[in-house]
């Protein structure tokens, strides 16, 4: 590579070099023309255009030098700083020929990747921040709906045991009086009838216990991948997937999650019959149960770089870590790896405006009588006792997508070693 030749000494060099000519050819003009000359006036006169003649050479050469060496390279630059000016950051000035004017595009060049970098990082930040928001959105709608659920948690366990222990003396009434007749040989239509009932309303104020149960104390780390090959046997074996094409994936090493087993089964279990349900008049109905990995909130946060320009961090990143419930640090947030369970069906999906009311307490989109309201809501529930969130959305191509995520324990925290069994896709 031409190393740029400094400015300074090429034009002291020059300017000595032409002066040097120029009295050199003044000299030699006075010594052989002047003895020539017959009178002083004319000796004077030759002097003086002699003189002129070299300040003239002078100028032209001095110019044409000065607009080579300094004026045509100082004007090429400039033209390339304005460019980078009008905002094309990532044109650069080619190198020069001369040291200091070379030093100075350097300068401009490397000012310019100082703005590139500015830009990148401030958009970043603005990314960031927009991410947070959105963030912050979901958990204050979180905690507006854990309040809810406090709430309807508290009145419904006042509720079941209030009602429970009239509900279970009536039903022992009706069988009284209906063993009676049937020894009589009366008709007990009637009283099977009044018991179906309060079956039924005994269904529903189990299912307002199991709402308010507390959050579970017996959990260890267990595969997820091992509950849902139970799920998975468990629903075969009851024929419940006979007229459905399912699929169960497990993708990446997904980690143990600490965890009651049955509380999970159940969450599976619920969610898979309400995809059956929602698929009896579809064609070629099909459900995806997939089991995969994903980073904790932690492990996605940026790393603050040592070039970054003062004042500029990301704690405001960090504001995510509380629990949606408030209760301290958030365990989906500080795990590393997260298990994702996904239950999706083909289905015709859930109406839009009841997406964010599916996990309310006796919100249902079944037929009166179908269903009580209450399954997605326990289901709700027993996830967040597992530290995790249930989310729904429908797909772009039709159904639904229930969406679980459970935090991970580190391998090193595991107090059992278990074993992940791969699943294999089953068909009918």
């Amino acid at each position: 590579m031409h190393r740029p030749t400094p400015l300074r000494r090429e034009l002291l060099l020059s300017f000595v070099v032409l002066f040097a000519g120029a009295v050199l050819l003044a000299g030699l003009g006075l010594a052989f023309l002047l003895p020539v000359f017959a009178s002083p006036g004319e000796a004077a006169l030759f002097i003086i255009v002699l003189v002129a003649a070299d300040l003239g050479v002078l100028f032209v050469f001095a110019g044409a030098l000065l607009r080579r060496s300094l004026f045509s390279p100082m004007e090429r630059l400039a033209g390339h700083a304005r460019r980078i000016g009008e905002g094309d950051y990532y044109h650069r000035i080619p190198p020069m020929e001369r040291l200091e004017l070379d030093q100075i595009r350097e300068s401009v060049n490397a000012m310019a990747d100082t703005l590139i970098t500015g830009q990148e990082q401030l958009a970043e930040n603005v990314a960031s921040l927009e991410r947070t928001n959105e963030e912050l959105v979901v958990a204050r709608d979180q905690v507006v709906q854990a309040a809810r659920l406090a709430s309807v948690g508290t009145l419904a366990a006042g509720i079941a045991h209030e009602v429970g222990n009239p509900l279970g003396a009536i039903m022992a009434f009706v069988d009284v009086a209906a063993a009676r007749i049937a020894k009589e040989g009366g008709d007990t239509d009637l009283l099977d009838s009044i018991r179906k009932e309060a079956r039924r309303i005994d269904q529903i104020v189990r299912g307002l216990l199991d709402y308010a149960r507390p959050r579970e104390t017996g959990a260890e780390p267990v595969p997820p991948a091992v509950v849902l090959d139970r799920v998975r046997e468990l629903m075969h074996n009851q024929g419940k997937l006979d007229d459905v094409d399912d699929e169960w994936e497990v993708h990446g090493d997904v980690p143990d999650v600490l965890m009651e087993p049955h509380r999970l089964e159940q969450v599976l279990v619920n969610l898979l019959l309400n995809a059956i349900d929602a698929l009896h008049e579809t064609e070629e109905p099909r459900i995806t149960v997939r089991l995969s990995v994903e980073e904790g909130g932690i492990a996605r946060l940026p790393r603050r770089r040592a070039d970054d320009p003062p004042g500029v961090n990301y704690l405001h990143r960090r504001r995510v870590a509380r629990d949606a419930r408030g209760s301290g640090i958030d365990p989906l947030f500080t795990a590393p790896r997260v298990a994702v369970v996904e239950v999706e069906d083909n289905g015709p999906g859930i109406p839009e405006d009841a997406l964010d009311r599916v996990f309310d307490p006796f919100f249902t989109t079944k037929e009166p009588g179908r269903g009580t309201g209450l399954g997605l809501s326990i289901c709700a529930r027993l996830v967040e006792g597992m530290g995790g969130r249930i989310r729904v959305e429908n797909r772009p191509t039709g159904g639904a997508c229930f969406t679980i995520r459970l935090p991970g324990v580190p391998a090193g925290d595991a107090m059992a070693e278990t074993t992940n069994t791969n699943l294999v896709g089953e068909g009918r």
